[in-house]
């Protein structure tokens, strides 16, 4: 039995068949139109494989952009969601439940090292030893939360909020104010002000911004949706310095880069060590599948929302918290964050050697393939490739990014790069 037969329209059991064209008609009449049409309709996964309505198989190189770090239908996340469902499913925040106040544990610990430790010098911004958690439903409403924060740390004095140029945070009215492409925010302005662009990377630029009216930077480590940029070091240390010395938050924006994706809990753990934010955020591969979103922060920042300044129904319910543990307790299994970091330093590395690939951004399995100006557009490669079998995306018309789940292995990763080497070849020699 096929995967579309097998799992038939979901309504009537498998007795009823539905194309991928059907869904496709039916989406259409029922969804608002603000993706485009769907690509696939994806009916089934397991492990890094996924299969559509019409029972064809596809390695998903994407995995829900960045979001299903271990994989489809793991075994780990499904019996913690069971088991946390089948026990308590939802109380409102009147009420706590064991599942989140571990999970705030373990992301204290996770993202703030340091204050474990207590390792840092006396003085810094935002220290004091004490870590706090606000979990959310997602990364843009981790980034509003982190928004607010930022708005009350500066109050009348500070009114000015640092963001750099090709950021993404997220679509919501605050996190929009955050994301720099006009395309997202011309339709929806006025947005909240306040928020001033810099050049990404550039630290001149930055300490002519910094001043004692700067209540925030927010930075993201990697731009994913700038096409996979990394931030140097030598930034991420200046930003450090030059917002602590300002007395503004260091908010670090890491919902795509965070939770292993490159290799290290962190991504600025990995690209600048001892550099320690105020605020970080985070979503995407935390749940594993399951929508949850956290803020963390440390010191003064973490007492800046009080008792009705934020809230959410769902953030924090027992089953997303579980399932979120359930991919700490994986993740932090030996060995599998060195495998990333080697299997992705491999990875680049052959890819880099195709014929009309520039260069490779990024690190561990969150990786940007740049192409060379006399390569085929990337949207039209990423169709080619899904027609392949292979799920990837083109965040901008030179690069194909890349985010599988962190089990993939290293014979699935050389797959798509024949492939790629291939499609390569037959677009430029039609």
């Amino acid at each position: 039995m096929s995967p579309a037969e097998e799992h038939g329209s979901g309504e009537h059991g498998p007795d009823q068949r539905t194309s991928g064209e059907q869904w496709s008609q039916r989406y259409a009449r029922a969804v608002m139109n603000t993706f485009g049409p769907p690509q696939r309709a994806l009916v089934r996964g397991r492990g890094t494989r996924v299969w559509d309505a019409d029972g064809r198989e596809y390695l998903d190189l994407l995995a829900g952009i960045a979001v299903n770090c271990l994989g489809h239908a793991h075994p780990a996340i499904l019996q913690a969601v069971t088991d946390q469902l089948a026990t308590l499913g939802h109380v409102s925040n009147f009420f706590t439940t064991p599942a989140q106040v571990r999970l705030a544990e373990r992301l204290a610990a996770i993202v703030f090292p340091e204050e474990r430790a207590g390792s840092e010098p006396a003085g810094q911004s935002g220290a004091g030893g004490r870590v706090r958690v606000f979990l959310a439903n997602s990364g843009t409403e981790a980034n509003e939360a982190a928004f607010k924060i930022a708005r009350r740390h500066g109050g009348a004095r500070r009114p000015r909020i640092l963001a750099l140029e090709q950021a993404f945070h997220g679509r919501t009215m605050g996190a929009l104010a955050l994301t720099h492409k006009s395309a997202y925010r011309d339709p929806f302005e006025p947005l909240p002000g306040g928020v001033e662009f810099l050049p990404a990377g550039d630290t001149r630029a930055l300490e002519r911004a910094m001043g004692p009216d700067v209540a925030a930077l927010f930075i993201e480590p990697i731009q994913g949706e700038a096409g996979v940029r990394e931030l140097g070091e030598d930034y991420l240390r200046a930003a450090r310095e030059l917002t602590r010395s300002a007395g503004a938050l260091l908010i670090c924006d890491e919902v795509q880069t965070g939770m292993g994706r490159t290799g290290a809990w962190m991504a600025h753990h990995l690209l600048a060590p001892g550099v320690v934010p105020d605020v970080v955020t985070l979503a995407k591969g935390l749940g594993g599948g399951i929508p949850i979103g956290a803020l963390v922060a440390r010191g003064r920042a973490a007492e800046l929302l009080g008792p009705g300044q934020h809230g959410t129904t769902f953030g924090g319910n027992p089953v997303a918290s579980a399932a979120a543990l359930a991919v700490i307790e994986t993740i932090g299994e030996p060995g599998l964050l060195d495998r990333v970091r080697r299997l992705g330093d491999q990875w680049a590395r052959e890819l880099a050697q195709l014929p009309q690939v520039a260069q490779v951004r990024g690190r561990g399995l969150l990786l940007g393939v740049g192409l060379s100006p006399d390569a085929p557009p990337a949207a039209q490669l990423a169709s080619a490739l899904l027609e392949r079998g292979f799920i990837v995306n083109a965040p901008g018309s030179d690069t194909i990014r890349l985010a599988p789940p962190l089990i993939l292995t290293s014979q699935e990763a050389s797959s798509f790069t024949g492939a790629l080497a291939q499609v390569l070849a037959e677009r430029s020699n039609p």
